[in-house]
């Protein structure tokens, strides 16, 4: 299976828009536009991924363009080959830029879950763990670690099965949300579990757990980056 991308544009209440699936890893789809109707508008979406490098994650590293023009105006920009961006799109460039907001991944595991994360714009990459084993349990324990160093532990599982916690990760406090409830209590053992770390901008508030809640509250008052992974557990 080979990478994917999906663009998607939303409207100010949350409700989508539009949304293009494009599949780059065939060779004819490396490279190309595409345009989509947005609300009586018109959005063109630009990519060049022929000479994208990849790491362990899921992510190009470099050498690749992900553009987005609404009215003539570079709306979204990622990726290192700006200058090319430009010259193919023929966009103004934008009067504000773009702040990276959230990331959602699909993690696999039998009991040790593992992601790259990144809490901040030009931040240390980390290796982040989480570990939970709940076949066969009395009392399962969910364990989070950073660059192999344990930053949380959660017992008695059975009774704790959501909830939220602040750790540090490069000096920044990060607020943790889980919810592992379809693993306990899953009709089938291959159900998924919902992580989210969430920079925080303030001191620990109370927050609705529904990570979608959190999601579309942080967006609305900038309380800063989201790494949501979806944790699936296998045989």
């Amino acid at each position: 299976m080979g990478q994917g991308l999906s663009v998607a544009v939303d409207g100010l209440s949350g409700q989508s828009l539009c949304k293009a699936d494009i599949k780059p890893w065939l060779f004819s789809k490396k490279k190309g536009s595409k345009s989509l109707d947005v609300d009586g508008g018109k959005v063109d979406i630009f990519w060049d991924l022929s000479a994208a490098r990849f790491g362990a994650g899921p992510e190009p590293l470099e050498s690749f363009y992900v553009a987005l023009v609404s009215d003539l105006e570079l709306a979204l920009l990622l990726g290192d080959m700006k200058k090319d961006a430009y010259r193919k799109t023929g966009a103004n460039r934008p009067a504000l830029n773009a702040a990276f907001v959230a990331r959602k991944e699909h993690i696999y595991g039998k009991k040790i879950y593992s992601a790259k994360a990144q809490f901040c714009d030009n931040g240390q990459f980390h290796d982040l763990v989480i570990e939970c084993d709940t076949v066969g349990l009395k009392d399962p324990c969910l364990e989070i670690r950073i660059d192999k160093k344990p930053v949380m532990q959660v017992k008695r599982l059975a009774w704790k099965f959501r909830g939220n916690q602040t750790i540090l990760v490069d000096g920044l406090p990060v607020e943790v949300f889980w919810d592992v409830h379809s693993w306990l209590f899953g009709p089938t053992t291959a159900s998924n579990a919902v992580f989210m770390f969430q920079t925080c901008q303030a001191p620990e508030k109370s927050m609705p757990w529904s990570y979608s809640q959190i999601f579309r509250e942080s967006q609305l008052q900038g309380l800063g980056f989201s790494l949501i992974l979806h944790a699936w557990k296998i045989e």
